[in-house]
């Protein structure tokens, strides 16, 4: 007899979300036009514009964590069904055949995971440089910042104990936990990055305090210490 039991999906999205409604829904519905076949995971913060509502059409699953990338990922990792987690924010685009990507880099048993280029769409100089020097993070220093789409097996999530509960950079560090279990690759596929974090606080000035961050980061400074800088920083460019 055949089994009734669904088979999971051998990939699921996880998005975490806070006051998203602007781009919730065409977000999840690209999700659904370039990888249909993968399970998405809303993660909610605490939205109080009706982000979750609007999810809630569109995902297969929805559910509330506390407030945080990192607390919410892991939320939604653990409901997960998928045998690979790609983690993704709501300001992505993915690129076509992404899905395929992945799963033709995972059939080497020796990766745990990766990630893919980074690009931003404008042609400005400044976005040169910034995704120049995202990808060279990756390349050169081993580390991937949540907008380059980080992928991993479930299994290698697991083994690392997921996201560490930090109030930035999470993202960079389980890249590099899972890099001392595995090999980690950088796909050549470009994901397109939104930029309406620099261009709120304007992309020069934001561009060099995530360099300086992200220097004193590969320096070894302690995360604490560098969130201190990121806030006063972030408050000055305000």
């Amino acid at each position: 007899m055949q089994s009734t039991i669904p088979r999971a999906p051998f990939c699921s999205i996880v998005v975490p979300v806070l006051n998203e409604a602007k781009w919730i829904d065409g977000f999840l519905r690209h999700l659904r036009s370039v990888a249909p076949q993968a399970e998405t995971v809303v993660v909610d913060g605490g939205s109080c514009d009706g982000t979750k509502s609007i999810a809630k059409a569109l995902a297969d699953v929805v559910l509330s964590a506390p407030k945080g990338r990192a607390a919410q990922m892991n939320a939604g990792a653990q409901v997960a069904h998928g045998e690979v987690l790609w983690f993704l924010h709501v300001d992505l685009q993915v690129p076509p055949r992404a899905l395929e990507l992945i799963r033709d880099a995972l059939t080497d048993q020796g990766i745990v995971g990766g990630c893919f280029r980074l690009r931003f769409p404008s042609d400005a100089w400044i976005y040169r440089i910034s995704d120049s020097l995202g990808n060279l993070g990756v390349e050169v220093f081993g580390f991937a910042l949540g907008d380059h789409g980080i992928f991993c097996r479930r299994t290698s999530y697991e083994q690392v104990g997921g996201y560490p509960l930090l109030p930035i950079l999470e993202d960079a560090e389980i890249y590099r936990r899972l890099h001392r279990i595995g090999r980690m690759t950088q796909l050549p596929a470009e994901i397109v990055s939104s930029p309406r974090a620099y261009e709120a606080c304007g992309p020069y000035k934001t561009t060099a305090v995530y360099f300086l961050i992200l220097a004193l980061y590969v320096l070894r400074a302690p995360i604490p210490w560098l969130y201190q800088i990121y806030r006063r920083l972030r408050h000055d460019l305000r």
